[in-house]
Protein backbone atom coordinates (compact mmCIF):
# COMPACT_ATOMS: atom_id res chain seq x y z
CA UNK A 1 0.00 0.00 0.00
CA UNK A 2 1.41 3.41 -1.16
CA UNK A 3 1.52 6.40 1.50
CA UNK A 4 -0.88 7.62 -0.59
CA UNK A 5 -3.32 5.11 -0.27
CA UNK A 6 -2.48 5.26 3.63
CA UNK A 7 -3.37 8.70 3.28
CA UNK A 8 -6.45 8.32 1.67
CA UNK A 9 -7.39 5.60 4.05
CA UNK A 10 -7.15 7.83 6.82
CA UNK A 11 -8.79 10.29 5.59
CA UNK A 12 -12.13 7.74 5.28
CA UNK A 13 -11.49 6.70 8.66
CA UNK A 14 -11.85 10.53 9.84
CA UNK A 15 -14.82 11.43 7.76
CA UNK A 16 -16.50 7.67 9.09
CA UNK A 17 -15.35 8.88 12.60
CA UNK A 18 -16.78 11.98 12.03
CA UNK A 19 -20.25 10.57 10.50
CA UNK A 20 -20.26 8.18 13.98
CA UNK A 21 -19.93 10.69 16.54
CA UNK A 22 -22.82 13.06 14.17
CA UNK A 23 -25.26 10.28 13.55
CA UNK A 24 -24.40 7.53 16.54
CA UNK A 25 -26.26 9.83 18.85
CA UNK A 26 -28.79 10.84 16.83
CA UNK A 27 -29.72 7.36 15.62
CA UNK A 28 -29.82 5.88 19.25
CA UNK A 29 -32.13 9.18 20.63
CA UNK A 30 -34.56 8.50 17.32
CA UNK A 31 -35.04 4.78 18.83
CA UNK A 32 -35.21 5.71 21.93
CA UNK A 33 -38.06 8.44 21.89
CA UNK A 34 -40.00 5.07 19.76
CA UNK A 35 -42.46 3.00 22.12
CA UNK A 36 -43.35 0.52 19.40
CA UNK A 37 -41.86 -0.65 16.06
CA UNK A 38 -43.34 -2.67 13.30
CA UNK A 39 -43.17 -6.37 12.64
CA UNK A 40 -43.11 -7.57 9.20
CA UNK A 41 -43.01 -11.35 10.18
CA UNK A 42 -43.36 -14.41 7.64
CA UNK A 43 -46.29 -17.04 7.85
CA UNK A 44 -46.30 -20.87 7.34
CA UNK A 45 -47.81 -20.59 4.04
CA UNK A 46 -44.60 -17.88 3.29
CA UNK A 47 -46.81 -14.85 3.47
CA UNK A 48 -45.78 -11.40 4.62
CA UNK A 49 -47.75 -9.62 7.38
CA UNK A 50 -47.78 -6.91 9.57
CA UNK A 51 -48.02 -6.12 12.84
CA UNK A 52 -46.52 -3.91 15.81
CA UNK A 53 -45.27 -4.69 19.47
CA UNK A 54 -44.09 -2.11 22.11
CA UNK A 55 -40.35 -2.92 22.59
CA UNK A 56 -37.44 -2.55 25.37
CA UNK A 57 -33.87 -2.17 23.97
CA UNK A 58 -30.57 -3.22 25.50
CA UNK A 59 -27.22 -3.95 24.41
CA UNK A 60 -28.63 -7.44 23.52
CA UNK A 61 -31.65 -6.57 21.52
CA UNK A 62 -34.78 -5.61 21.17
CA UNK A 63 -37.43 -7.06 23.58
CA UNK A 64 -41.08 -7.87 22.41
CA UNK A 65 -43.70 -9.76 24.74
CA UNK A 66 -46.53 -11.46 21.89
CA UNK A 67 -49.54 -13.60 22.30
CA UNK A 68 -50.15 -16.96 20.78
CA UNK A 69 -53.30 -15.52 19.60
CA UNK A 70 -51.86 -13.03 17.63
CA UNK A 71 -51.10 -13.62 14.21
CA UNK A 72 -47.47 -12.56 14.79
CA UNK A 73 -47.04 -14.66 17.76
CA UNK A 74 -48.19 -17.80 15.35
CA UNK A 75 -45.33 -16.30 12.29
CA UNK A 76 -42.33 -16.03 15.16
CA UNK A 77 -42.93 -19.54 16.16
CA UNK A 78 -42.72 -20.79 12.33
CA UNK A 79 -39.97 -18.73 11.15
CA UNK A 80 -37.44 -16.23 12.98
CA UNK A 81 -36.64 -13.67 10.42
CA UNK A 82 -38.18 -10.45 11.30
CA UNK A 83 -38.00 -7.46 9.95
CA UNK A 84 -38.43 -4.44 12.01
CA UNK A 85 -39.36 -0.64 12.00
CA UNK A 86 -39.36 2.54 13.88
CA UNK A 87 -40.88 5.46 11.98
CA UNK A 88 -41.69 8.97 13.23
CA UNK A 89 -45.12 10.28 13.76
CA UNK A 90 -46.88 11.58 11.05
CA UNK A 91 -48.35 14.59 12.65
CA UNK A 92 -44.72 15.29 13.78
CA UNK A 93 -43.13 15.18 10.54
CA UNK A 94 -41.94 18.04 7.73
CA UNK A 95 -43.29 15.81 5.22
CA UNK A 96 -45.12 12.71 5.31
CA UNK A 97 -42.70 11.25 2.47
CA UNK A 98 -40.02 11.25 4.05
CA UNK A 99 -40.09 10.49 8.02
CA UNK A 100 -37.58 9.40 9.69
CA UNK A 101 -37.47 5.50 10.49
CA UNK A 102 -34.83 3.04 11.65
CA UNK A 103 -35.05 -0.24 9.93
CA UNK A 104 -33.02 -3.86 11.04
CA UNK A 105 -33.27 -7.24 9.53
CA UNK A 106 -33.34 -9.68 12.85
CA UNK A 107 -33.47 -12.92 14.39
CA UNK A 108 -36.14 -13.55 16.69
CA UNK A 109 -35.14 -15.94 19.87
CA UNK A 110 -38.30 -17.24 21.87
CA UNK A 111 -36.85 -16.32 25.51
CA UNK A 112 -37.68 -18.72 28.89
CA UNK A 113 -39.20 -15.61 31.26
CA UNK A 114 -37.80 -17.47 34.17
CA UNK A 115 -34.20 -17.17 32.66
CA UNK A 116 -31.53 -15.02 33.53
CA UNK A 117 -31.73 -12.82 29.56
CA UNK A 118 -35.79 -13.73 30.15
CA UNK A 119 -35.58 -11.91 33.36
CA UNK A 120 -33.51 -9.29 32.04
CA UNK A 121 -35.79 -8.76 29.06
CA UNK A 122 -38.85 -8.47 31.30
CA UNK A 123 -37.23 -6.40 33.78
CA UNK A 124 -36.53 -3.91 30.87
CA UNK A 125 -40.17 -4.05 29.53
CA UNK A 126 -41.00 -2.90 33.17
CA UNK A 127 -38.98 -0.38 33.37
CA UNK A 128 -39.98 1.27 30.04
CA UNK A 129 -44.06 0.41 30.43
CA UNK A 130 -44.56 -0.36 33.85
CA UNK A 131 -47.59 -2.45 35.34
CA UNK A 132 -49.00 -3.43 31.73
CA UNK A 133 -45.95 -5.28 30.68
CA UNK A 134 -45.59 -7.35 33.77
CA UNK A 135 -49.02 -7.94 34.06
CA UNK A 136 -48.62 -9.30 30.22
CA UNK A 137 -45.56 -10.77 31.44
CA UNK A 138 -47.59 -13.09 33.90
CA UNK A 139 -50.28 -14.11 31.04
CA UNK A 140 -49.17 -18.02 29.86
CA UNK A 141 -50.42 -17.03 26.51
CA UNK A 142 -47.32 -13.88 26.08
CA UNK A 143 -43.99 -14.84 25.12
CA UNK A 144 -41.08 -12.96 25.08
CA UNK A 145 -38.73 -12.30 21.86
CA UNK A 146 -35.46 -10.82 21.98
CA UNK A 147 -34.61 -10.08 18.48
CA UNK A 148 -30.91 -9.35 17.33
CA UNK A 149 -30.34 -7.01 14.76
CA UNK A 150 -27.90 -7.44 11.65
CA UNK A 151 -27.85 -4.94 9.03
CA UNK A 152 -29.98 -1.96 9.20
CA UNK A 153 -30.70 1.26 7.53
CA UNK A 154 -31.30 5.06 8.97
CA UNK A 155 -33.50 7.43 6.94
CA UNK A 156 -33.41 10.94 8.12
CA UNK A 157 -35.06 12.17 4.81
CA UNK A 158 -35.00 12.52 1.12
CA UNK A 159 -31.36 11.65 0.03
CA UNK A 160 -30.06 10.89 3.60
CA UNK A 161 -29.81 7.21 4.04
CA UNK A 162 -27.29 5.42 6.19
CA UNK A 163 -26.48 1.74 6.07
CA UNK A 164 -26.46 0.65 9.93
CA UNK A 165 -24.71 -2.56 11.86
CA UNK A 166 -26.47 -4.23 13.95
CA UNK A 167 -23.67 -4.05 17.10
CA UNK A 168 -24.61 -0.56 18.57
CA UNK A 169 -25.21 1.17 15.68
CA UNK A 170 -21.59 1.21 14.92
CA UNK A 171 -20.78 1.06 10.83
CA UNK A 172 -22.29 3.92 9.43
CA UNK A 173 -21.96 4.33 5.47
CA UNK A 174 -23.79 6.74 3.78
CA UNK A 175 -25.50 5.89 0.49
CA UNK A 176 -24.08 8.05 -2.44
CA UNK A 177 -26.85 6.46 -4.91
CA UNK A 178 -30.15 8.30 -4.89
CA UNK A 179 -32.93 9.69 -6.48
CA UNK A 180 -30.85 12.57 -8.15
CA UNK A 181 -28.57 9.78 -9.95
CA UNK A 182 -31.40 7.80 -11.24
CA UNK A 183 -33.10 11.47 -12.08
CA UNK A 184 -30.39 12.42 -14.30
CA UNK A 185 -29.83 8.39 -15.96
CA UNK A 186 -33.55 9.10 -17.08
CA UNK A 187 -33.01 12.53 -18.45
CA UNK A 188 -29.97 10.96 -20.46
CA UNK A 189 -32.07 8.29 -22.05
CA UNK A 190 -34.60 11.17 -23.42
CA UNK A 191 -34.15 11.89 -26.98
CA UNK A 192 -33.24 15.69 -27.58
CA UNK A 193 -37.05 15.78 -28.55
CA UNK A 194 -37.55 15.32 -25.46
CA UNK A 195 -35.31 17.36 -23.08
Amino acid sequence: MSAHDQGEKSRAEIKQERLQGRLGPEVQEFRDTCKSLQLATITKDGLPHVSYAPFAFNNAGYYILVSDLATHGKNLKSNKNVSIMMVEDEACANNVHARKRLTFDTTAEHLDKSSQQGIEGVQALQQRFGEMAQNLAKLGDFNLYKLTPSNGRYVKGFGQAFNVSGNDLVDFLHLSEGHVQHEKESMAELTPEQN
